[in-house]
């Protein structure tokens, strides 16, 4: 990529603020190191990793990076057999620590949503607990080997504190002294070198035996190692050295352990690091509220209201812009500081963040391409060291430019061929961008001539653009009209700012008529485009308030439906009591007849009491269906494979097989139905029009409550042939919403009863189960609740 084009879009800028979003040092290495690819497939993988780690912030909020720094200083010296010191280790534990909260972070995410860029990241990253484990047990959060490090070194410290306090105790004994307290500068004492000494007036030197370790500025304080106290000092500078001792073999021991997996640990910084740094790009997404272009490498650019990334989101003017369809180059023309050169910068620093993997300030559906190379020639760049004027600077950047521009590179110039005389700089301009143009590349370029409005309106895939000026405020809207090409506001402005109307007339007579009629055609384009954007403004605000009555007239529909159904239901609740009341009184009489039956010595059959029963029940009117909205007035069309709902299985999801007709075979769990279409509502469109693949070993039944009975007669069977019916039986049921069956076995030998009770105390669809009560048929029947 052209190091000159970053410089002069100021990608460098972009970088930085990519840093500053990164949490760590391993992060910011990693994004301060980052280029634009000219690669296509690279491009779209960078973008996806991005992608993946806005959505995970998204689902599970920022990732923990607490802890993790750039150990592998440390762990390059623990490879080679170095010693660590406590502060590099604790580092070390942070680090592992850290390892396993992303992993775990990730596991998170993986398991509501796939992000399998960022999952390949975090595999190979290693289980290093027991290493932090035994770090953390020797080492505290300040960086200090603990006590409990080693049962060794904790003896040790306590004869320290033993020793220290007896040495203290003796030298607090001698200066309470008062004959001693007036041979003393101050009564304390102080340490000098880890050994305990009071601070002793010079003329009183030989009134104490012991070791002088230091004197005073002004040589009037002796610091003295009493006598008593020598021994006292001797034994703890000894176990002092003893401390240090045990200090380092425990370091090198942890050492020791971090090194046989220094290359493993290593890697996973640089992993972390790496990690770190597309959540950079998430976070830098998120601050600039941008989004994820398409990308490609066929020479389309598609901006839908880009911002430039370094301007102030509140002054910001959006741009929309299009390259690489019906026209290749777009010529801006326009007053100065109007946007021209913004626009220019805009499209080249979101050219340039697309290609790095950033998502870019612009609306979605915009479109990006992967070009191999984007060269600019921005700016006026003249030196007085080396004497170029500001013609010959802009040549210099072109002659450079021109030996490398390809049909897959973008070109951005702006005020081509100024800087010299107008009819030279103006033909030298068309000429270049003749060549450009015949070259193949995407070029996007700025001026003030005239003719170059000309040479775009009458050059096939070149096209015009204007920075929009608003003659009644004076000032640039700083908005791109692409297909308008600029006209001259000098007369207008002179006008507004009260120059003479003569000298205004007179300057108009000195410009020829030609330009005049450009000016006229240009003036006539743009109220032309004023008013077709009044129009589509007003067709706009019209769809908005047919939509706002549409929305309006559905949820006054809605609300009728509700009604009606409310009615039905409370119809019907009155025929379900009226049932409800027949059936206890039906229920009193079988009960007064099998009485009177028993009494007179007869019998009655239990299943047809049990079939006197379902009549009954039969009898019960069905719920009335809820009205459902119709998706604000849009055709839901569904398809196989579209993930669906089934009204009238409570909302049930499933799978659509394959349409025939009106109905829809739907997959539920591993039952297949067919269901109508009317019953049903998709919910997730399929990825393809291919239809759902099918399970294997599936039982396909057909919904309809008609033909489902509440009672199975099992009598005469043997067991595995009542096993299977049982089975069908339940799911016939479960699936027609029926709450109790009854399951007719007979008495028997009792071994039919066993073994359909086993099989319900297992099937999925059973809540509970028992025998009949008294007028169910008793031991001969099995009541099964169902869920």
């Amino acid at each position: 990529m052209n190091d000159k084009a970053l410089m002069t879009l100021e990608y460098d800028k972009i970088i930085l603020r990519l840093t500053e979003a990164a949490a760590t040092s391993l992060g910011k290495e990693e994004a301060s190191k980052l280029r634009p690819s000219a690669n296509l497939a690279e491009v779209r993988r960078r973008l996806a990793a991005t992608d993946e780690a806005v959505r995970a912030v998204a689902l599970k909020g920022v990732p923990p990076f607490g802890g993790i720094t750039d150990v592998r200083p440390s762990l390059g010296r623990a490879k080679l057999g170095g010693v660590l010191g406590p502060s590099e280790l604790a580092d070390i534990a942070g680090l592992i620590m850290g390892s396993r909260r992303i992993r775990k972070y990730m596991a998170a995410v993986n398991d509501e949503i796939d992000i399998p860029l960022l999952s390949d990241l975090c595999e190979p990253l290693i289980d290093a607990k027991p290493i932090e484990d035994e770090i953390r047990r020797c080492i505290d959060e300040q960086g200090e080997v603990m006590d409990a490090a080693s049962p060794e070194l904790a003896s040790i410290r306590r004869d320290i504190r033993i020793y220290a306090d007896r040495a203290r105790e003796k030298l607090d004994s001698l200066i309470r002294s008062s004959s001693v307290q007036k041979m003393l500068q101050d009564v304390l004492v102080t340490m000098r070198g880890d050994r305990y000494v009071i601070p002793v007036k010079q003329e009183y030197r030989s009134h104490f035996g012991g070791i002088v370790h230091d004197t005073s500025g002004s040589g009037a304080t002796l610091f003295i190692e009493p006598e008593a106290v020598v021994q006292m000092n001797n034994k703890l500078r000894e176990l002092k050295l003893r401390e240090q001792d045990e200090i380092e073999r425990i370091l090198r021991r942890l050492s020791g352990l971090v090194g046989e997996k220094a290359e493993l640990l290593a890697s996973d910084a640089e992993s972390l690091g790496y990690i770190d740094f597309i959540f950079a790009k998430a976070a830098l997404a998120d601050s600039m509220f941008a989004t994820l272009p398409e990308v490609n490498g066929d020479g389309e650019l598609r901006l839908k209201r880009a911002r430039h990334p370094l301007i102030d989101p509140k002054r910001v003017v959006p741009i929309d812009v299009e390259l690489g369809g019906a026209y290749s180059a777009i010529i801006v023309t326009g007053p100065n500081t109007g946007g021209k050169t913004v626009s220019l910068k805009t499209v080249g620093l979101l050219s340039l963040m697309a290609m790095s993997g950033l998502f870019i300030p612009a609306d979605d559906g915009s479109r990006m391409c992967v070009f191999d190379g984007i060269y600019a020639d921005i700016g006026d760049e003249q030196s007085i060291e080396q004497s170029l004027s500001t013609f010959s600077s802009h040549m210099t950047n072109l002659i450079g430019m021109l030996g490398q521009v390809t049909s897959r590179s973008l070109v951005l110039l702006d005020e081509l061929g100024a800087g010299t005389d107008p009819a030279e700089g103006s033909a030298l301009a068309i000429a270049i961008l003749e060549h450009l143009h015949r070259i193949g590349c995407r070029i996007l370029a700025t001026t003030h001539y005239s003719e170059l409005k000309a040479y775009a309106y009458n050059r096939e895939g070149i096209i015009n653009a204007s920075m929009e000026f608003d003659v009644a405020t004076l000032r640039p809207t700083y908005r791109l009209l692409v297909g308008v090409p600029g006209r001259s506001n000098a007369f207008a402005i002179a006008e507004r700012l009260g120059l003479p109307r003569s000298i205004i007339e007179h300057a108009r007579g000195q410009v020829s008529e030609e330009e005049l009629k450009v000016d006229s055609m240009i003036a006539s384009l743009e109220r032309d485009r004023r008013l077709a954007e009044s129009e589509r403004q007003t067709a706009e605000r019209l769809r908005k308030e047919i939509e706002s009555l549409r929305q309006q007239l559905e949820d006054e529909r809605f609300k009728f439906q509700e009604q009606k159904a409310k009615l039905l239901e409370d119809a019907r609740d009155e025929a379900r009591q009226a049932v409800a009341k027949a059936r206890r009184e039906a229920e009193e009489i079988i009960a007064d007849l099998r009485r009177m039956a028993m009494e007179e010595g007869a019998s009655l059959k239990e299943h047809k009491l049990i079939e006197a029963r379902k009549r009954l029940e039969d009898s019960v009117p069905d719920p009335v269906a809820k009205p459902r909205r119709t998706g604000h007035g849009k055709e839901s069309r569904i398809e196989a494979g579209d993930e669906v709902k089934v009204f009238s299985l409570g909302g049930q999801k499933g799978h659509v097989v394959e349409l025939a007709g009106g109905e829809a075979l739907v997959q539920l769990g591993i039952l297949k139905m067919k269901v109508p279409l009317s019953d049903l509502e998709a919910v997730r469109k399929s990825a393809s029009a291919a239809p759902a693949r099918t399970p294997v070993n599936v039982t396909t039944v057909r919904r309809s409550r008609e033909d489902v009975r509440t009672e199975l007669d099992l009598r005469g069977a043997t067991l595995d042939e009542a096993l299977v019916e049982t089975d069908r039986f339940l799911d016939e049921a479960f699936l027609a919403n029926l709450g109790t069956v009854y399951i007719i076995h007979g008495k028997g030998t009792g071994a039919l009863r066993t073994g359909i009770q086993e099989f319900l105390r297992k099937h999925k669809h059973v809540k509970s189960y028992r025998l009949g009560n008294y007028g169910e048929g008793g031991a001969g029947v099995t009541v099964a609740e169902l869920k």
